[in-house]
């Protein structure tokens, strides 16, 4: 008897352990949840993605007076300045990369290069101090975005600080304008963007024929607007896209040698920034003290004659002879400032020299280059707007041959 009670006591435990044991497997929280177990989700807002447009950004205008004899008076040194101009240009490629907005950014020699967007700039003041430059932002249809100016001054503190080494002063300036024309680029709609897009490849096509490709467009007065979009399978179209692939591959080579050019001037350039700084500053200096002694000088001088003056009218021999020597000392104190406002402005003027032989000690020489296509090549020689404009005569030899396949280039 008390053995039959103790097995149905051990199996009552053992489908007690059974039941523990299914249960703790089918309870597992490995899996997707029911539907029923989940909250209400919630709403999720649309991301707008524009296309990536292409910027062109030819190398600055570098801002020089149509007079050279006013190069002086304007503390202007043409050779630094056309330098400027490239390596502007390249900063500001640089610094509208890192803002991740746009397609391909090239640097170019002027703005003859097909883009969906231009940056254009000038160059108004740079002179380690302080730089200004001038930025106009224009769209492949002419319509403009921006036409703003952008400046910057360097303090002391920047070239004194260990960090800074290597960095360039002038930075701020670039990233400001690299942020107002993202700013712009906000306001348009990805249908504006992407008809941008389709007329760089039109108006790049009424490069090589005009009758062909100015049926789908209509200009007034330098802006253009689309009419009507040929088929995406027009050989035409076809074709100039083509010649268009190999022209981007050509400005994109190109980007290595403003890079290279960039690279090469950073050093010197560097270099006479932060000396062009204090040069700047001293001469400033050097300028107000000479102005000071000068006006200092001539007013002790007058002092002198007024108590000369005063001395000769007195009847007492103690006026008439201190009156006297106050003109002499007068006149010794005033001469002496004076020769020495002459030695402070010759002071000035070496700090103007120095200033003059850094900025021309910047080479902006341009390596020519071959380019190889099939089985020709072209050799482009001259500085980057001479090859540019060779490659472009290229293109054109291009077109005509594949539109007349028994012609050769």
């Amino acid at each position: 008897m008390i053995f039959r009670k103790a097995v149905a006591v051990l199996i009552i435990f053992t489908f007690f352990l059974s039941g523990c044991a299914t249960k703790s497997r089918t309870s597992s929280s490995v899996g997707p949840p029911l539907s029923s177990s989940l909250e209400e989700p919630e709403a999720i807002e649309s991301v707008r993605v524009s296309p990536m447009i292409d910027v062109i950004i030819p190398v600055f205008d570098p801002g020089l007076p149509e007079d050279p004899s006013d190069y002086d008076d304007e503390n202007i040194w043409p050779e630094l300045r056309r330098a400027e101009a490239n390596r502007f240009a390249y900063k500001l490629k640089e610094k509208l990369e890192a803002t991740g907005r746009f397609g391909a950014i090239r640097v170019t020699p002027d703005s003859t290069a097909t883009g969906d967007l231009y940056v254009l700039g000038r160059i108004e003041q740079s002179n380690g101090e302080e730089v200004e430059i001038e930025i106009e932002v224009i769209d492949i249809s002419g319509e403009k975005w921006l036409d703003d100016s952008f400046e910057h001054e360097v303090s002391e503190a920047f070239h004194r600080d260990q960090r800074n080494t290597g960095l360039d002063p002038y930075d701020p300036v670039f990233e400001e304008a690299a942020e107002e024309i993202v700013a712009e680029l906000d306001d348009y709609s990805t249908q504006e963007l992407e008809e941008l897009h389709y007329m760089a490849d039109l108006r790049f096509g009424a490069n090589f024929s005009e009758s062909t490709f100015m049926q789908y467009m209509e200009e007034d007065y330098g802006v253009f607007s689309l009419v009507s979009k040929p088929s995406d399978q027009d050989p035409m179209l076809q074709r100039v896209k083509a010649i268009r692939v190999r022209d981007q591959l050509f400005v994109d080579g190109l980007q290595d040698n403003y890079a290279a050019f960039s690279q090469k001037m950073n050093e010197s350039y560097l270099m006479w920034q932060e000396q062009s700084l204090f040069e700047t500053q001293a001469e400033r200096t050097a300028s107000r003290k000479a102005i000071g002694e000068a006006v200092g000088g001539v007013l002790l001088i007058g002092l002198a004659v007024l108590s000369a003056v005063a001395g000769s009218r007195s009847n007492r021999t103690g006026s008439s002879a201190a009156g006297a020597t106050g003109a002499i000392i007068g006149g010794m104190a005033g001469a002496s400032l004076i020769s020495s406002s002459f030695k402070t402005s010759e002071e000035a003027k070496v700090h103007r020299e120095s200033l003059n032989e850094l900025g021309q000690s910047v080479d902006m020489a341009l390596a020519p280059q071959v380019i190889a296509f099939e089985k020709e090549s072209v050799e482009l020689t001259g500085d980057a707007k001479e090859q540019f404009t060779q490659w472009r005569s290229f293109l054109q030899k291009i077109y005509a041959a594949e539109q007349t396949p028994d012609v050769q280039i």
